[in-house]
């Protein structure tokens, strides 16, 4: 039996992130980020999730679509979900051509650190931010993770309508250090930094869980291969709890 495709809109602005509404029983992913490794800005977007990482995008100007996220429940059932997230046609000449790509898929910081490792100040940024999901390499077993690869290459059609993206359950979209814009520039600077890499930081792909999205490794500047004699990362800080709404002020009462 063929899976109903639903469109829900509805379903985003009726939930924060349905995939934490326990009784849609939605199958989300979960995005993590592998962390970097000799300062060489090779990154991996994981999907640890029991769903699948979709995108369904349809053109709204010549280079850009308006996406929605597509998620299955536990009957099959698929549902399309408005996020906010976007693609763009982007030209990368030096990779062959040019590429549908997520939006604000992932991001590089390069953040300073104080004695004990926290993150303080966020130094810079790398100028890659899109990515078009794709199942690359195959990262994890299990009877939920594909054998094969589902989601292909990249879309390469400038006059397509409509286009699928994604990253399967157990699957990495990879894109190594020679990549165009895969770096961050560091020129002038020297110390102990923390590097990071961020998945999904414009929030467009709603996940299982939204807290495990960075990776990071400690580093000094200039790089050397061997001890980096800085502080071990400390772990992170919770998240700020939510500012409780003020309470309404009453309405005075109409003068007779």
């Amino acid at each position: 039996m063929l899976a109903v495709t639903a469109t829900l809109a509805a379903l985003a602005a009726a939930f924060p992130n349905p995939c934490h509404e326990p009784g849609l029983g939605l199958r989300c992913p979960d995005l993590v980020m592998a962390p970097p490794s000799h300062l060489r800005m090779e990154n991996r977007i994981v999907n640890l999730g029991a769903g699948p990482a979709e995108l369904f995008g349809e053109r709204v100007s010549l280079s850009e679509m308006r996406a929605r996220q597509v998620v299955s429940d536990a009957a099959g059932r698929r549902y399309r979900i408005v996020t906010g997230a976007e693609l763009y046609f982007k030209s990368v000449p030096t990779r062959g051509g040019s590429y549908w790509k997520f939006k604000d898929a992932a991001r590089f910081e390069l953040w300073a650190i104080d004695r004990s490792g926290r993150r303080t100040t966020l130094v810079r940024t790398g100028p890659k931010h899109d990515y078009c999901l794709r199942d690359l390499d195959r990262v994890r077993g299990g009877p939920t993770v594909r054998r094969k690869r589902f989601f292909g290459a990249c879309n390469q059609r400038a006059g397509t309508r409509k286009v699928t993206l994604g990253t399967s359950v157990g699957w990495a979209d990879v894109y190594p250090a020679s990549y165009p814009d895969n770096w961050i520039d560091v020129t002038g600077l020297s110390g102990c930094f923390s590097v990071v890499h961020r998945a999904d930081p414009g929030d467009g792909i709603f996940e299982s869980n939204e807290n495990n999205n960075a990776s990071s490794k400690i580093v000094r500047l200039p790089y050397r291969s061997g001890p980096q004699r800085c502080p071990r990362a400390a772990p992170p800080l919770p998240p700020a709890p939510p500012v409780p709404p003020a309470p309404p002020v009453p309405t005075p009462p109409p003068p007779t």
